[in-house]
């Protein structure tokens, strides 16, 4: 196990590199392990990891971003229903230039007078909403590392008997999601490294289906963890296991955070749900109670979700399955850059494409 005093240890990665490199000559052919996590791949691209990686190894990007994921109609929905009901939006901050269908973002309507607020936390809207008579709306996005805060922000909002507040909620479930990913053939993924942060809300159980596929192992984000991860997985590989493996134990516990977790299905039941550039994917997406309906912004304001389109020529959903990479957009770096993003992968701090195009696009002629 790495600890902590061993995180800038350079001996010991060079070890693990030299490891790596030992087991990858008794691959007859390329692997690939995908990194399911967002900050995982930010970090790999800053790391340089790719590059000192046997030929034999492959790391491809999956689905972890939120934000990418998040279809472009959600948020026309919500600029829709702030516009027709003066409703205040509250936004995490890499929400706010996220192309929504047709090049609508939040950035865009709140420069057109829509009340658009970034907050660092869900508990703020239950500030705000004390603070005004107009209708707020919080857009509630990402996977199980935030949905409890917005189960609790829920719950606190009733306790506060809160009529002004509501939340539109974009949450998106990670294992359900990779076993669709694993069992497209197309794909060949050979093994996963799984999510810390989720991880620590969710546990160990429900990644265990993936044991009837392909190795996969919980990892961190510090440079070690992330090659020790690779090298466990490689390891697994090699004697035809198909375990999971959880290396990231000093955060990581095998039943996750109960707490978290009771509140998550107090407040939320399961549902099909779109991927962005994906498709609709089932029992991957959460929505509210009946019983706490007075606080789903789609009941209240009667909306309807509709699908969503990815700009022409964006590959992003492709990147997001880990079919192509970003270099193989023939937007990336040229239509589509951080400055002037034409896809959500581009965007986010998590984006494959952002992290590619700030850490690897000198590695490409394109």
């Amino acid at each position: 196990m790495i600890n902590s005093a061993q995180f800038t240890d350079p001996d010991l990665a060079q070890r693990l590199v030299l490891n790596l490199k030992e087991k990858a000559r008794s691959l007859s052919q390329v692997i690939k392990i995908m990194e399911v996590c967002g900050t995982h791949t930010m970090e790999i691209g800053r790391l340089g990891l790719r590059s000192i990686l046997p030929a034999q190894i492959k790391l491809i990007s999956g689905p972890g971003c939120p934000v990418c994921v998040t279809p472009g109609s959600y948020i026309n929905l919500a600029v829709e229903c702030a516009q027709a009901h003066k409703a205040i939006i509250l936004t995490y901050g890499d929400m706010l230039r996220v192309p929504g269908d047709n090049n609508v973002s939040l950035e865009k309507a709140r420069a057109q007078g829509v009340a658009v607020e970034v907050v660092t936390s869900s508990l703020q809207a239950l500030e705000v909403a004390q603070q005004t008579n107009q209708e707020v709306i919080f857009l509630a996005v990402g996977f199980e590392t935030t949905i409890p805060a917005t189960a609790v922000a829920i719950l606190k909002a009733r306790e506060k008997k809160l009529k002004n507040l509501s939340f539109l909620v974009s949450h998106r479930l990670i294992p359900p999601a990779l076993k669709v990913l694993v069992e497209d053939q197309e794909l060949g993924i050979n093994g996963f490294l799984l999510p810390g942060h989720v991880s620590t809300i969710i546990g160990e159980s429900p990644y265990r289906f993936l044991e009837a596929y392909v190795p996969s192992v919980i990892t961190g984000f510090e440079p070690l963890d992330i090659l020790w991860g690779i090298n466990k997985v490689l390891e697994l590989i090699i004697e035809q296991k198909t375990e999971l493996f959880n290396a990231y134990p000093r955060v990581v516990k095998p039943e996750g955070n109960p707490q978290a977790q009771k509140v998550i299905y107090q407040v939320s039941t399961v549902m099909d749900e779109e991927w962005r550039g994906i498709g609709v994917l089932p029992a991957t997406g959460l929505k509210i109670k009946k019983e706490y309906q007075e606080f789903d912004a789609m009941v209240r304001f009667g909306l309807k979700s509709r699908p969503s389109q990815m700009p022409g020529q964006c590959l992003c959903g492709e990147v997001l399955k880990g079919k192509y990479s970003p270099f193989d957009c023939k937007l990336f770096g040229r239509a589509c850059t951080p400055e002037h993003p034409v896809g959500p992968c581009m965007v986010s701090v998590e984006g494959s494409c952002a992290a590619y195009y700030k850490y690897e696009r000198d590695k490409t002629t394109k």
